[in-house]
């Protein structure tokens, strides 16, 4: 299977995604991660410390690609008519992750829109839900479903726990805090919505 993460707006967890997506995917059947990120945020975590797969730029996962089951892509943000074209063309998914403030949400509905057209299969995931009392994840669910958007069940709490993650190197399930597995958790719950 292949899986593209990808946004039109930076600083929405798409390379936490990536990585997370691919840990599950990981415990399933081989997995590569493929960083096309300019920032290369998922070679720059894998650097730091050990991931449970292969990370590697678009030029080698073009030579490793068959020597996995599956895939799981990171992009740039905002990628471009004809690179969006590319991406959906070659992926079975995209997810496309949003937090849930304004700014956000109308850059997801522009990529929504940008996909009309493309004939591909979608889901978008609220990433980095503040907590309650805040409600602006359950608003941002219940504008989503109004639109009729495929939208994941399971949103990503915003928690301090990924940062820690990324700064060790490591998936946050192998994070000793007391809310690495409740982090875990949601990403488990994305990755078998994903392979149902």
């Amino acid at each position: 299977m292949i899986v593209t993460v990808a946004a039109f707006k930076g600083g929405v967890g798409k390379s936490t995604t990536a990585l997370h997506l691919a840990t599950y995917l990981q415990t399933k059947a081989d997995t590569l991660l493929i960083d096309g990120d300019l920032n290369r945020c998922s070679l720059d975590w894998s650097n730091r410390g050990s991931l449970p797969f292969k990370v590697a730029d678009e030029e080698q996962g073009v030579n490793l690609a068959k020597l996995y089951e599956h895939i799981v892509i990171d992009t740039p943000a905002r990628p471009s008519h004809n690179e969006l074209k590319t991406l959906v063309r070659g992926c079975d998914l995209l997810v496309i992750p949003t937090v849930p403030d304004a700014m956000a949400m109308a850059a997801t509905l522009q990529m929504v829109g940008a996909l009309k057209g493309l004939r591909t299969k979608y889901r978008i995931l609220l990433t980095m839900i503040p907590p309650h009392p805040n409600k602006a994840g359950e608003e941002a669910r219940v504008t989503l479903e109004s639109l009729g958007l495929p939208l994941f069940a399971t949103g990503i709490r915003r928690l301090s726990v990924f940062q820690d993650a990324a700064l060790e190197g490591v998936p946050v399930n192998i994070v000793k805090d007391r809310y690495a597995k409740i982090a875990w958790r949601s990403y488990v719950e994305v990755g078998k919505e994903i392979l149902e």
